[in-house]
């Protein structure tokens, strides 16, 4: 069987196609911030960052860059016409009052009905990052997760049940991934798309869960 991964691009390419119009849409430290570089300009989509950006545009071109406007991640981005600056707390009131849409993070496991774990590994040597993830994660309308499917290992990061500690329960509604686009459901794993040459049957060998189809 040959396929072949998304590259971080087209993953958030996958993504970026599913935001709707009008939706205002926090985007996470780490590859979600690739999504920002391709939502169509003919697309009315708020982006907000949670250092106090609302109207962020895509990344600046190169030579370009203004450090003083940076998102999350320090990543220099851009304003579109109408963005606005705010304090840090009026940022996380936005999140915790359920005012965004959607928001699209980055994990090290997901479980099958949506709990989610980006956090912290459990590893003694390891240093914890919850920044704002639990407030985002609970706080919007829907949280979208990003990544990576196989670990450098090969092992998958969709698991029965997580083994590093939660950021959230049952707050994951869909997965993007290099190979495949999942929901997370009650009921479990239900598969929106594959790349190209990967069949449900293989991607659940990958995953090691049983999936159903859309």
């Amino acid at each position: 069987m040959s396929y072949t991964r998304r590259s971080k691009d087209e993953l958030a390419a996958r993504v970026a196609r599913d935001i709707p119009e009008g939706a205002t849409v926090n985007l996470g430290i780490g590859q979600p911030t690739l999504v920002a570089n391709h939502i169509p300009a003919s697309r009315e989509v708020l982006l907000h960052s949670e250092n106090g950006i609302l109207g962020m545009g895509p990344a600046p071109a190169k030579g370009l860059e203004d450090y003083d406007l940076i998102n999350a991640g320090k990543q220099p981005v851009t304003l579109l016409p109408g963005g606005a600056f705010f304090h840090h707390a009026d940022s996380f009131a936005m999140m915790r009052g359920g005012h965004l849409d959607i928001c699209v993070l980055g994990a090290f496991q997901v479980s099958a009905t949506g709990d989610l774990a980006n956090w912290h590994t459990g590893e003694p040597d390891a240093i914890p990052a919850v920044g704002g993830a639990m407030d985002l994660a609970i706080g919007a309308k829907q949280t979208w997760v990003m990544m990576d499917l196989l670990t450098k290992q090969g092992q998958s990061k969709l698991v029965q049940h997580c083994s590093y500690p939660l950021t959230g329960i049952g707050c994951v509604k869909r997965v993007y991934t290099d190979l495949a686009t999942l929901a997370c459901t009650p009921q479990g794993l239900q598969v929106i798309d594959c790349v190209e040459g990967l069949s449900v049957q293989a991607l659940a060998e990958l995953i090691g869960l049983p999936l159903q189809a859309a």
